[in-house]
C-alpha cells in the first residue's frame, strides 16, 4: 500500500463499530505537505476526522511513533495546551498496512510562512506570535506526572540522549560524507552542558506551521505533529524555534533573516525569549549557543532521514528531495554558530 492511498474498504469495515458517530460511505483525501507520517482527511456523509499513520515499509528504529502522538495528545486533553481530541489507536497493521490513529478534525488556519503575508496587520502578527509563545510556556508548565506521562521519556541528560539518538539515526540514513555534520558530531559531545535537572514535556518540532490557529482570531486551537515529543529539557523547544528563524526569509526552511520584523510586528529573538522567560519564571538562559548548534544538527539529521526515504521510495511528500538538499546547508549554519 502506497503512502498516498488508503484501503478504504478495509478501513470502513474496521471503523464501523469503533468510531463514534461513523456512518455512510467513507472517503479519504491525503493532506499535502509533511515528510514523516502520512495524514488523511476522512469523511462520511456528515462528519470529518483526521487519520495519521505510520508509513508502510522498512523504517528507521523508533521513528514514526504515531502511538506516542496518540498518547500525548490524549493526556493533554484537559490541560491549557490546545490539542485535537483523540478517538482511537489501531496497532493492528493488517488493517491498512501500518499502525494509525484517528483524531478530531480542526477547522482553522495553518501559517506556513513565518512572515505571515496573509495577515493584514502588524498587531495581529504580533498577537499570533504571542499566543505561540503562550502555548509553549503552557506546555512546559504541565507536570508530566499529573497527566500520566511521568514515564514518557528516559532519565538522564536530555541532550546527551538526543545527541546519541540523532547521531545514530544520521549514520543509519547517511548517503554521502558531510564535513559539516562530522564537525558537529565532534563538537557537541565535547561542549555539552552539565545536566541542570530541568525536565518538562517537550514537543520536539514546535514551530509555526505545526500550530492550528482559530479561523479568525490570533489564537492557537491545536498543536499538531507530536511524533518527536518526549520528556526533556524545555530549552530544546525554545531554541528550535529561534534556530529556524535564522534561515533566510523565503528559502526552503522559511526563516526570518533579512526581513524587517519590527515593521511586520514580529518580535525579535530577544523579545520572544524574554516573553517566554517571563511566562515560565526564568531569569536567564545559560549555554544558549550550544542549544542552537544542537538544533541545527538535529534538524539536519532529521532531513537526512527524509533524503534517505526519498531515495528508497518511502517518503510521504513530493517535497522530500528539496528537503533532503538542505542537510549540508543546515549543518554548515550550525558550524558557524560554534565560532559565533
Amino acid at each position: 500500500m502506497s503512502t498516498q492511498t488508503l484501503d478504504i474498504e478495509a478501513l470502513q469495515k474496521y471503523l464501523h463499530d469503533k468510531l463514534p458517530g461513523f456512518s455512510g460511505q467513507l472517503k479519504a483525501e491525503k493532506f499535502a505537505g509533511g515528510q514523516s507520517n502520512p495524514t488523511f482527511l476522512l469523511s462520511d456523509d456528515s462528519q470529518k476526522w483526521v487519520l495519521r499513520r505510520k508509513p508502510p515499509g522498512e523504517l528507521l528504529a523508533s521513528a514514526h511513533a504515531v502511538d506516542r502522538e496518540y498518547r500525548v495528545m490524549s493526556a493533554l486533553g484537559d490541560t491549557d495546551v490546545p490539542v485535537a481530541k483523540t478517538y482511537l489507536l489501531c496497532e493492528d497493521e493488517s488493517i491498512i498496512g501500518s499502525m494509525f490513529y484517528i483524531m478530531e478534525y480542526l477547522e482553522g488556519r495553518v501559517f506556513w510562512d513565518p512572515e505571515l503575508p496573509e495577515v493584514d496587520s502588524a498587531e495581529e502578527r504580533r498577537a499570533i506570535y504571542e499566543d505561540m509563545n503562550r502555548v509553549l510556556a503552557a506546555l512546559h508548565s504541565v507536570r508530566p506526572a499529573d497527566v500520566g506521562l511521568d514515564d514518557y521519556g528516559r532519565p538522564g541528560n536530555y541532550f546527551e540522549r538526543q545527541l546519541g539518538r540523532w547521531t545514530k539515526q544520521y549514520r543509519a540514513s547517511e548517503t554521502e560524507h558531510s564535513p559539516a555534520m562530522e564537525r558537529l558530531i565532534e563538537w557537541l559531545p565535547a561542549n555539552m552542558p552539565e545536566d541542570d535537572g530541568l525536565v518538562s514535556l517537550v514537543h520536539g518540532d514546535y514551530r509555526l506551521d505545526n500550530l492550528m490557529f482559530h479561523p479568525t482570531e490570533p489564537r492557537v486551537i491545536g498543536v499538531l505533529d507530536w511524533e518527536l515529543s518526549t520528556l526533556g529539557h524545555p530549552m530544546a523547544d525554545l531554541s528550535y524555534q529561534v534556530m529556524a528563524w535564522q534561515m533566510p526569509a523565503g528559502d526552503g526552511l522559511r526563516g526570518l533573516t533579512g526581513c524587517d520584523r519590527g515593521a511586520l510586528g514580529i518580535p525579535s529573538d530577544e523579545e520572544y525569549i524574554a516573553a517566554y522567560c517571563e511566562r515560565t519564571g526564568r531569569t536567564d538562559i545559560a549555554h544558549w549557543n550550544f542549544y542552537l548548534v544542537f538544533c541545527f544538527f538535529r534538524l539536519a539529521a532529521i532531513l537526512q532521514g527524509v533524503k534517505k526515504r526519498s531515495l528508497i521510495g518511502t517518503a510521504s511528500s513530493a517535497e522530500a528531495d528539496a528537503k533532503g538538499a538542505l542537510v549540508e546547508p543546515l549543518a554548515e549554519m550550525g558550524v558557524r554558530y560554534i565560532t559565533a
